[in-house]
């Protein structure tokens, strides 16, 4: 399980200097459907001939690496970070009690 806070102190390229971040989790956008990739595949897709393209199945990997969106409380600028891979990831959670 990886805690992170909800902002933290971090150089910021446009300001030259150390600054609060506001650190979010990246999310994948919408796919488009105009992309010239999508519009390729579906003008092959079309018609008789069933499925034309290899569709993958053998996949190997259970996590994704988890990336920071990391943005600069004065001056708005967005950094992202990748950080290791992770099941659970949590930002902004109650930390833990000293054991």
């Amino acid at each position: 399980m990886v805690n992170i806070p909800k902002t933290r102190n971090t150089y910021c390229r446009k300001c030259r200097k150390h600054t609060p971040h506001k650190v979010s989790q990246y999310k994948t956008g919408k796919a488009s459907l105009s992309a010239q990739g999508k519009r390729r595949y579906d003008k092959k897709q079309a018609g008789f001939g069933g499925q034309t393209k290899p569709v993958f199945h053998k996949k190997a990997k259970t996590t994704k690496k988890i990336v920071l969106r990391m943005q600069c409380s004065d001056c708005k600028q967005v950094c992202q970070k990748p950080i290791k891979r992770c099941k659970h990831f949590e930002i902004g959670g109650d930390l833990k009690k000293g054991k």
